[in-house]
Formats: structure tokens, C-alpha cells, sequence
């Protein structure tokens, strides 16, 4: 990222409380966007929600639905947040510098065991994807590796024993859209394909340690195609099934755990662990809980957004979606 691109989109953090991170995900990352009416989405990581939503209501109150700024202040908008959503308030449609904006606000301590453990796997999937970071008091950028070697094992598991680069990036991309409400109708169909063709660099610059690291271990072989992708070989044997689930964040392997333990005895050749008989029924299970973590994060969400952004703009990003949707499908 150039210095001027970087000073654009560091420029919304100068109206605002300080941050203790902040990222930029998104449509402004895709090297041949040139829509510049589209929101710049970012993630902001706070200390205090309470208080820096107290700061930013006497700075920015016009950034907030009208009834909770008068109504609750800033313990309202941080518990909707916790209470009904995924501990994420966002604020979208936000208009200064001739741009327009949306920034979501989390606790520090949510974003970090979203990232680690994935209970809600909200935060955490969207770190898992290109992100251009401006702000990391707490070296959150170092943190997230283990998030990315584990979207990595999640996406070989559902992998088969070959496939592009593309490929991988794919499943990794869709990790986090699986179970989203909004993508059966308010989404771009093409979405994921979108995201991975438009940014393969990105991803290719952020998983490439990930995939060497895999490599050295024998659990992924490379050959070069024409096409300057890799073409990838896995291992599909037990130990390396094993190998793919132990880093799995506990937030997975728990439910799986609970899933699969007690169902059974132990058959020789088993991961003992979890009692997993094949890879088949290891990938059946990741995906079933990924996509149960997904939905409820995604309706919860949904629901905390109508109320913290009023109805209005519910309605205006709603239908800005739907649009995008119904212009994949035509």
C-alpha cells in the first residue's frame, strides 16, 4: 500500500476516540476497484466500548441512529452489541472527507479470542481474508497467524487431494460464508470467486509462510502450473488427518469433541482424540459446526443492526446489497 492510499484511509481515524486496532477489509482492497461511492469498511479494536462510544457520541453523535444516542448513550449501543449481536457495533453510511464509510467497533478481548478460539467465528473470518492494517497496538497482525494456519487446516480437510491454489483460497474465503444468512439473498452469488480472483496476490502474500510451513511437514507437495499457480498434493493419510485437526482452534475442536465422542468405541486406526473414523467424517463434522457458528453469528448480527442503525440505513444497505445480489444472478 503506497503512502497517499495509506494516509486516505488513515484520514477517518483523526474524527475519531483512539483505537487500539484498525484494519481496512473489503471491496477497497481489489487492485481494479475504481467504484469510489462504495463504503470503506473498517474494524476498529478498542480497550473500553462503553467509553470510547461516550467519546464518539460527543464527537460524531450524527454517526449513530438517533434513538440510541438519545435514548441509552453508550451503554445501550455496547449492549446491543453484546447482548443480542456478536459484540460488533457498526456504524455504516458514514460521509466525511467526500467518502463514505463504515467502521465497526469490538472490544479488544472479543476480537482476540475470536481470533483464537473462534466461538463466534465472525471477526476472526474476516482476518481471515486480505486486510490492510493501520493500527496494532497489541500485535494483533502475529496473533492472527494462528487464524490463518487454522483456516488453512479447516479448508484442506474439505479439500481433496488436489487442486490450484485457487482452489484453496476459495474454501478458505468461503470458511466464514457458509451458513450466512444474507448470502441465500443478499449477496453476490459470485462473491467468494470475486474475492479470490480479485486479490490472489493478497491471499497468495498472506498464506504462501502458511502453505511453506505446511510443506516442510509433508502434509502439502507442489508442482508449478502455467497458469504461475501452484498445483497441490495433499496428505489424506490418518496422521495427517491428525496433524489438520490438532490445529483446529478449541472453539472447533470442543464441538466436535462432543459430537463425535460417545457415539462410539474407538476403532483401531482412529484419531484418538476425537474418535474420528475417516477423513470424510472429520470434514462433515468441521464444516457442519462452521456453518452453525456462521448462521447464528449472521441472524444475530442481522437482528443487532436493524436496531443500533435505525431502519433507514438498514434499509439503504439492505437494498444495496440485494442489488449486487440480483445483478450476479442476471
Amino acid at each position: 500500500m503506497d503512502e497517499k492510499n495509506r494516509e486516505e484511509l488513515t484520514s477517518l481515524l483523526t474524527i475519531l476516540p483512539p483505537v487500539e486496532f484498525c484494519c481496512v477489509y473489503g471491496s477497497t482492497l481489489h487492485p481494479n476497484n475504481h467504484d469510489k461511492s462504495r463504503m470503506i469498511d473498517y474494524i476498529l479494536g478498542v480497550h473500553d466500548p462503553v467509553e470510547w462510544h461516550k467519546q464518539n457520541l460527543e464527537m460524531n453523535r450524527n454517526h449513530y441512529a438517533s434513538w440510541m444516542a438519545y435514548l441509552g448513550g453508550a451503554k445501550l449501543i455496547t449492549g446491543v452489541a453484546d447482548g443480542i449481536g456478536v459484540g460488533v457495533h457498526f456504524n455504516p453510511f458514514v460521509s466525511w472527507n467526500n467518502k463514505t464509510f463504515k467502521y465497526g467497533v469490538v472490544r479488544m478481548h472479543d476480537l482476540l479470542e475470536d481470533i483464537q478460539h473462534w466461538e463466534r467465528f465472525y471477526l476472526s473470518g474476516r482476518l481471515q481474508k486480505p486486510v490492510n492494517v493501520l493500527v496494532d497496538s497489541l500485535d494483533v497482525k502475529n496473533l492472527n497467524s494462528f487464524n490463518l494456519r487454522a483456516a488453512t487446516s479447516a479448508a484442506l480437510l474439505l479439500s481433496p487431494s488436489k487442486f490450484t491454489e485457487e482452489d484453496l483460497y476459495a474454501k478458505i474465503c468461503n470458511l466464514s460464508y457458509k451458513g450466512d444468512m444474507r448470502m441465500l439473498f443478499a449477496e453476490d452469488r459470485h462473491k467468494v470467486n470475486k474475492i479470490v480472483q480479485g486479490q490472489f496476490d493478497l491471499f497468495r502474500r498472506i498464506y504462501k509462510p502458511v502453505l511453506e510451513e505446511f510443506a516442510s511437514k509433508d502434509l502439502l507437495k507442489f508442482s508449478s502450473l502455467c497458469s504461475h499457480q501452484e498445483k497441490i498434493t495433499q496428505d489424506c493419510g490418518l496422521p495427517a488427518l491428525q496433524t489438520l485437526v490438532s490445529r483446529l482452534p478449541r472453539g472447533v475442536k470442543g464441538h466436535m469433541s462432543i459430537k463425535l465422542e460417545g457415539q462410539r468405541k474407538m476403532n483401531p486406526g482412529q484419531v484418538k482424540e476425537f474418535g474420528i473414523n475417516s477423513r470424510a467424517e472429520a470434514a462433515n463434522s468441521v464444516e457442519k459446526i462452521l456453518r452453525r457458528k456462521v448462521m447464528v453469528s449472521s441472524v444475530r448480527q442481522a437482528v443487532s443492526g436493524v436496531l443500533t442503525v435505525g431502519a433507514a440505513r438498514a434499509t439503504r444497505y439492505l437494498a444495496n446489497k440485494m442489488h449486487k445480489a440480483w445483478k450476479s444472478w442476471h
